[in-house]
């Protein structure tokens, strides 16, 4: 005797209504993330009457359905100021937009978009020194989650629950990626500077008795010694050898107080990109006196463009300021299509509560949007700091973000700084690819 399965590809999902916000959502969830497609009905009859595993999105009984009971927010328009009660959970770890309902005891739609769209950044908060959203005023931070992607959590258990009610269902499994990305804030520390910022530079280290740092200049002018920035071919070499996936970003702005890089027209800057194009991935870091400058971050993208002979389409915020709508506006308007800034410079996790790349939803305007988000869960000087503070390894303190990416067959980004590939730090990177890369070579 044999038996034959039919598989199902196709979930069905019933609400009475629907929206920009609930068609992102199950968009996100279920086409992207979870790899199935869906059905969307707002007829009640035609959904009891549709064959299929069904999901039904309302507070109406239905026999023999899933259901999740939805709250308001993926129905409502602008910004309200929800009230956010977070529970611990067994089987969901912690949980927001709480109901009665028992096998899925939350909106998990609604909660999910509350986190990926950054809801909560659209709200008064607490900023720090760079004008940015302060870690700590975030749900993720306060109720202890920060650390985990908790909205891939979510998934893996939704999936569970699928998979329950008819084994049939087909998923496409996600694929584990790391991505390792440079940002080049200051590209030398000592080297084709020029007169001015040179004699400056001497100058100031004189005014402050910096006399090491005077030798050490003066080795690198007269090429005695490597410039303690220069770590490229270190870095080309060391992803070659393990087969990285990496992007440099590159500060083209103008001098200011915050964005101290060469000027874009040093001619040895400018090979040295174009060196970097022909192995890596490239993108622009726009400045921080473009953050409030449409045309300014548009000179530097087009700067980029012009060296690399590319068009430029990945970016990522100097100091990773990222202020909701507008940064994310100006880019698209900049014409870039992948951003890399969803993360905290000063704090290592997931500002997004997420792994996976995902299209950023535009609140204020209401629409899905064409530019990607690519979280990052790592920053190297985050690391440096808290190994400090907390008298840990580097890889002590990373170890933990890695495996949470694993676990989810997420992409992990981290950051490194290339004014940081001292010979600790390199010696921790390698380290630190091996662990990033082990478990995609399998």
């Amino acid at each position: 005797m044999y038996l034959y399965f039919s598989f199902v590809d196709t979930l069905v999902i019933y609400s009475p209504k629907t929206s920009n916000r609930l068609t992102y959502c199950l968009n996100t969830l279920f086409n992207e993330a979870l790899g199935i497609n869906y059905k969307l009905i707002l007829d009640v009859e035609l959904f009891i009457k549709t064959e299929g595993v069904k999901l039904n999105y309302s507070d109406a009984i239905i026999e023999n359905c899933l259901q999740i009971k939805p709250h308001s927010i993926l129905f409502d328009y602008g910004i309200k100021d929800y009230l956010v009660e977070v529970n611990n959970h067994a089987q969901f770890e912690k949980l927001f937009f709480k109901t009665s309902n028992l096998q899925i005891p939350f909106d998990i739609f609604g909660a999910t978009f509350w986190l990926i769209a950054r809801y909560e950044e659209y709200l008064p908060y607490k900023i720090d020194k760079f004008n940015r959203f302060n870690f700590k005023s975030s749900l993720a931070y306060q109720y202890n989650f920060i650390e985990k992607p908790l909205v891939n959590k979510w998934l893996y258990e939704l999936k569970q629950i699928l998979l329950n009610v008819n084994n049939t269902l087909i998923f496409k499994e996600s694929v584990y990626n790391f991505v390792s990305s440079i940002d080049v804030d200051n590209v030398y520390k000592y080297k084709h500077k020029g007169f001015v910022r040179t004699m400056a530079g001497y100058v100031s280290d004189f005014v402050s008795k910096k006399f090491e740092s005077i030798s050490e200049r003066t080795s690198v002018i007269f090429k005695k010694n490597k410039d303690p920035f220069d770590c490229y071919n270190f870095l080309i070499e060391t992803h070659n050898a393990y087969s990285i996936n990496s992007i440099y970003f590159f500060l083209l702005g103008d001098y200011g107080k915050n964005d101290k890089n060469h000027s874009a027209t040093n001619l040895q800057f400018q090979t040295l990109i174009k060196s970097i194009a022909d192995y890596s991935m490239v993108g622009i870091h726009p400045s921080y006196g473009s953050r409030e400058n449409l045309q300014q971050l548009k000179v530097e993208v087009n700067r980029l463009s012009s060296i690399t002979h590319k068009n430029i389409r990945k970016s990522r915020q100097h100091f990773s300021v990222l202020n909701f709508p507008e940064t994310y506006q100006s880019l698209l308007q900049g014409g870039i299509i992948e951003d890399y800034s969803m993360g905290y410079t000063n704090c290592n996790g997931f500002r997004a509560s997420y792994c996976i790349p995902y299209i950023w939803y535009s609140l204020e305007d209401e629409q899905i949007t064409a530019l990607q988000i690519n979280p990052y869960c790592i920053a190297e000087n985050t690391l440096i700091y808290y190994s400090k503070k907390e008298n840990k390894t580097l890889m002590e303190l990373a170890s933990p973000l890695i495996n949470e990416v694993k676990k989810y067959n997420g992409q992990l980004i981290s950051i490194f700084h290339n004014d940081t590939f001292d010979y600790e730090i390199k010696n921790f990177y390698i380290e630190f690819l091996k662990e990033c890369t082990y478990f995609s070579n399998k």
